[in-house]
């Protein structure tokens, strides 16, 4: 099969998926000098919609109009953030996942303008996140933390930051990166300190299953050990089949030996039950491994504490 000559790009329109489509796009220029790409941006109702995602369904919000470009043919590949990729369902019919990029800073970052630090934040600083993943997490180890609820791309926060909407704020340490402004890092949290989200710092390529001309192109893109972390993770929350108010949180991490594990987490939403799980793969595959942790966690009541949250 010979290389497309021309590769359209489709993602989110906001500055931190155009700088996504950035990478790739000097990606496949270095390995196919010969391929010109161009961008399709769109705007998704999750980007358009300040409220709670529930309400949108989750986070199918935001890759519900890039699906729709790959599959009309109106676009040959997507960008997405694997955080941001449902994974209670499958795949929309007729597309598959190409490659999965090199993975990127996994931990949230905390930005407080005076420079303080989570453990030296007085009572009542107001932070600002509409995660339930990092409030539960707040409110189990930082109980005298208030959050408050704040959406919109990384940029735009930072901007309700300093007009006074919060005290602080918790980012993605890999999106500020992408958008050039790690500059505003308060604080590294470690994964311990705050379990980050499935598929964290990952980006994923998707493309049309009959298109083989850009999956072989872009395929080589791809990383072995961010494809088995993702595999892993990505089982691990659909055995799960957590929805958009579950306070869920883990991550895969491929040892120098080469040896997998996953660590996963259920938060009650108030923090006051969590339930933990740490497996390695051993001769398991990543699915396997996913599904083994996925089961630990149901044996521990992760299920009725699942579905006791209203969604």
């Amino acid at each position: 099969m010979s290389a497309p000559e021309l590769i359209r790009i489709v993602s989110r329109s906001s500055p931190m998926a155009l700088a996504q489509v950035e990478r790739v796009r000097g990606e496949l220029a270095a390995r196919h000098p010969g391929i010109r790409t161009e961008v399709v941006p769109v705007t998704t109702s999750g980007d358009r919609w300040m409220g709670d995602l529930s309400a949108l369904g989750g986070k199918g919000a935001f890759t519900k109009e890039v699906d729709a470009a790959l599959l009309a043919g109106e676009a040959d590949l997507a960008v997405h953030c694997v955080k941001d990729i449902p994974a209670d369902r499958p795949l929309p019919a007729g597309t598959t996942f190409a490659a999965f990029l090199e993975r990127d800073d996994i931990r949230d970052a905390l930005i407080h303008p005076g420079g303080r630090t989570l453990d030296q934040l007085p009572d009542g600083t107001r932070v600002g996140t509409s995660s339930v993943r990092r409030i539960a997490q707040l409110a189990a180890s930082y109980p005298h933390l208030q959050c408050v609820p704040m959406r919109g791309n990384a940029n735009r926060r930072l901007e309700k930051l300093h007009a006074g909407d919060a005290d602080a704020l918790l980012l993605a340490v890999s999106g500020l990166e992408r958008i050039g402004r790690r500059d505003v890092v308060t604080e590294i949290l470690p994964a311990e300190t705050m379990c980050p989200p499935i598929g964290a710092g990952i980006l994923a390529l998707q493309c049309r299953e009959d298109d083989t001309g850009t999956i072989d192109a872009v395929s080589a893109l791809g990383d072995r050990d961010a494809f088995r972390e993702a595999t892993a993770e990505r089982m691990f929350l659909h055995v799960l089949q957590g929805h958009c108010n579950s306070p869920i949180a883990g991550y895969a991490k491929t040892e120098r030996s080469g040896e997998l594990s996953l660590r996963a987490c259920v938060f009650t939403p108030d923090g006051k039950t969590v339930l933990n799980a740490h497996e390695w793969a051993g001769p398991l595959d990543p699915a396997t491994l996913g599904t083994s942790v996925a089961v630990t966690l149901l044996r521990q009541g992760a299920r009725e504490l699942i579905d006791s949250i209203a969604h």
